[in-house]
């Protein structure tokens, strides 16, 4: 795991905290299980654009799919 893996990962955990909050207080599913999945699948992939690529989609994924 190089530097970079670990500074996405702490972007994208910190966003998912955010997103997990937002979507327990709105009741939007899809929004909680993106948050819960930006914090967690940092630690699963070690190559550092995979898990920008992976990051960016699962932050988009709210935005198109409604719960």
């Amino acid at each position: 795991m190089d530097s970079w893996s670990i500074v996405f990962g702490l972007i994208f955990g910190s966003i998912g905290l955010g997103y997990f909050i937002y979507g327990k207080k709105q009741s939007n599913i899809v929004a909680r299980y993106s948050g819960i999945a930006l914090m967690f699948y940092p630690y699963f992939i070690d190559n550092r654009y995979a898990v920008l690529i992976v990051g960016v989609v699962l932050m988009a994924l709210p935005k198109f799919i409604e719960s």
